[in-house]
């Protein structure tokens, strides 16, 4: 068995994003002594996507945040960008159905292929 060490990566996924390549890689824990600084600053990311009843809801957030673990910048941006998608879908989904948003309706039939 080969050991390959792993980090922690923060990543945000636009709702726009097309692929890996858009995913923002905005800071990577080495050790677990860096993990809970990392992890702070997942939540205050995220906090913004939070109901009244603190409860996180996909169709509030504007980007999409993750923590990933994994070896590379590149496997990270991929793994968060697979991760991302069907939240991206039912956002932009809610977005349509909710607000009528044109933006929103081209891209989800442009990226996604799903006409809204």
């Amino acid at each position: 068995m080969i050991y390959k060490q792993k980090f922690y990566y923060l990543t945000k996924t636009p709702l726009s994003a097309e692929g890996p390549k858009d995913v923002e890689v905005i800071g990577r824990a080495d050790d677990s002594n860096q993990f809970p600084e990392l992890f702070t600053k997942y939540e205050e990311l995220r906090s913004h996507a939070f109901n009244e009843d603190n409860l996180y809801s996909i169709v509030r957030a504007d980007d999409i945040y993750d923590l990933v673990r994994t070896g590379t910048e590149k496997e990270a941006k991929e793994l968060a960008f697979e991760n991302a998608e069907p939240e991206i879908v039912t956002n932009l989904q809610h977005r349509v159905m909710q607000k009528n948003d044109k933006n929103a309706a081209a891209i989800l039939k442009e990226i996604h292929q799903i006409e809204a």
